[in-house]
C-alpha cells in the first residue's frame, strides 16, 4: 500500500499541492484526474522519489522511498516526457530489464511484435506515438507492484489506445498490481478504473469507488415544469434550457419513487457520465 499523510509541495512561494492525504491500495486500478497544472505529475513524482515533498509523509509498503531502494524498485513510473537520453530503443529495454525485478521479457517481445516497434532506431528520432508505445510496453512488462502511467495516450491513434488498454486489463487479471493512470481522455478509460481521485485547487476534491461515486450524480431531461417538480429537492449542478425542455445535472440520493415517477412522466433519467461529471466538478462554479 502507498500512503500519503498531509503531503504538501511548494516550488518557492508557489503551492502546487496542499495537505494531500491518500491511500493507493494493492491490486486496484486508479484514475488520477484533474485539469492541466493541478499537480497530477507532481504527485506521482513525489511517490516515486523523483522529487521531495515540502512537508508530510509518503510511505511505500511502510517505507520511505527516498531512503529505501527496495521501496523504489516496486515502482515503475511511465512519464509523459518519455526518455531524454539519445539511445537506441533496444538499449532502453536492456536498461529497463535490469531495473525491474519482475520484468517479463517474453511479454515485452510479444508487445514489441504487436505494436511493430523499431528497436534498432534512435529513440529521439521516433514519432510521438512510438515514443509513447515504448513507455507503455515498459510499464506493462515491468510487472512492477506499483505502475504509474502519466498521460498514456499521447500521440496514439484510437486503435492503439484501445489495444493498450486491452493488454493492460488482460495482464492485470493474470498479474494483479496497483496501477495509476493519469489521463484527460476519461471516457475512453472509464470502464478501466475501479477507483478515481480528482484533484482541484491543490487538494483532493473526490476520492472513491467509481460506481459508488457515479451513483450519486444524475442527469434528467424532459419537460421543464415536470423536472422542476422533482429536482429542486436535490443539489442542482447545471441547467440547460431548450424552450419548454430542460437538461438538469444534479447530486443526490435519487429515491426510487422519484425515479419511477419521473420516468412515468416522460423524463429521461441516467447517471452523469464520468467525463461530464469531471467537467462539472472541476470547472468554474455556476449559479443555477
Amino acid at each position: 500500500m502507498i500512503t500519503l499523510d498531509k503531503v504538501t509541495k511548494q516550488y518557492g512561494k508557489q503551492e502546487v499541492l496542499n495537505n494531500i492525504t491518500l491511500q493507493f491500495e494493492e491490486n486496484k486500478i486508479y484514475g488520477l484526474l484533474g485539469r492541466n497544472g493541478v499537480g497530477k505529475s507532481t504527485l506521482l513524482k513525489m511517490i516515486s522519489a523523483q522529487i521531495f515533498q515540502t512537508s508530510g509523509e509518503i510511505l511505500v509498503d511502510g517505507k520511505n522511498p527516498f531512503k529505501n531502494p527496495d521501496a523504489r524498485e516496486k515502482i515503475c513510473f511511465v512519464k509523459e516526457s518519455g526518455f531524454g537520453a539519445p539511445l537506441k530503443v533496444k538499449k532502453i529495454f536492456e536498461y529497463a530489464k535490469d531495473m525491474y525485478p519482475n520484468w517479463d521479457e517474453g511479454f515485452k517481445e510479444r508487445l514489441l511484435t504487436h505494436f511493430k516497434v523499431p528497436v534498432n532506431k534512435q529513440y529521439d528520432k521516433l514519432s510521438r506515438g512510438n515514443k509513447t508505445i515504448i513507455g507503455l510496453i515498459i510499464g506493462l512488462a515491468s510487472r512492477a507492484e506499483y505502475t504509474f502511467f502519466d498521460e498514456p495516450s499521447l500521440g496514439l491513434d484510437a486503435f492503439n489506445r484501445y489495444e493498450f488498454y486491452d493488454y493492460l486489463l488482460e495482464d492485470f487479471q493474470k498479474y494483479p498490481r496497483t496501477i495509476v493512470i493519469s489521463t484527460h481522455l476519461i471516457d475512453e478509460v472509464k470502464n478501466v478504473f475501479e477507483e478515481i481521485i480528482i484533484l482541484k485547487d491543490q487538494s483532493v476534491l473526490m476520492n472513491g469507488n467509481v460506481q459508488e461515486l457515479l451513483g450519486e450524480y444524475f442527469t434528467v431531461q424532459g419537460n421543464a415544469g415536470a423536472i422542476d417538480e422533482y429536482v429542486n429537492r436535490y443539489k442542482v449542478m447545471e441547467v440547460e434550457t431548450f424552450g419548454n425542455s430542460k437538461i438538469v445535472h444534479f447530486k443526490g440520493n435519487l429515491t426510487p419513487e422519484d425515479h419511477r415517477t419521473m420516468v412515468q412522466k416522460g423524463i429521461q433519467v441516467q447517471e452523469i457520465p464520468l467525463q461530464k461529471l469531471f467537467v462539472l466538478l472541476t470547472g468554474e462554479e455556476k449559479h443555477v
